[in-house]
């Protein structure tokens, strides 16, 4: 049962994340794209907003990726800790906790996550299983 609910875990938080970087890198899936990205990211003092937009999709596309696969888990785990911080401190924390008022409630919740399965293992259905075994 265990893994069954690491595997769950992994996928929807992963792939969430994953297409959060697709937003920033494709402008998939109602995202703005590297030059809208970049544009907000300059605006709120991240310079040169379309390099940032870039390194931060490719960290949520990577990390998202790994994580939802089980590969590499600390170092997924890690990327999405990461760009969540920079959000809290970038964008979200001077809101207050909460999301309804654009808090750092949601990237609070991925943090816990993140870390939760780096320290517990991504569990039997995974390819660091696979890979470490």
């Amino acid at each position: 049962m265990v893994n069954g609910a690491l595997l769950l875990i992994r996928l929807v938080i992963g792939l969430t994340f994953a297409g959060h970087g697709a937003q920033k890198l494709f402008g998939w899936f109602g995202g703005h794209g590297l030059k809208g990205t970049g544009g907000f990211f300059d605006s709120i003092g991240i310079r040169p907003g379309v390099f940032m937009a870039l390194v931060a999709g490719l960290l949520e596309l990577a990390g998202g990726i790994l994580f939802a696969a089980g590969l590499f888990t600390p170092v997924a785990a890690a990327f999405i800790v990461l760009t969540m911080l920079v959000a809290i401190f970038k964008v979200h924390g001077r809101n207050g906790y909460w999301v309804t008022s654009n808090g750092i409630e949601y990237n609070v919740a991925l943090i816990a996550i993140a870390v939760a399965v780096a320290m517990t293992g991504a569990g039997a259905y995974s390819l660091d299983q696979w890979w470490l075994s």
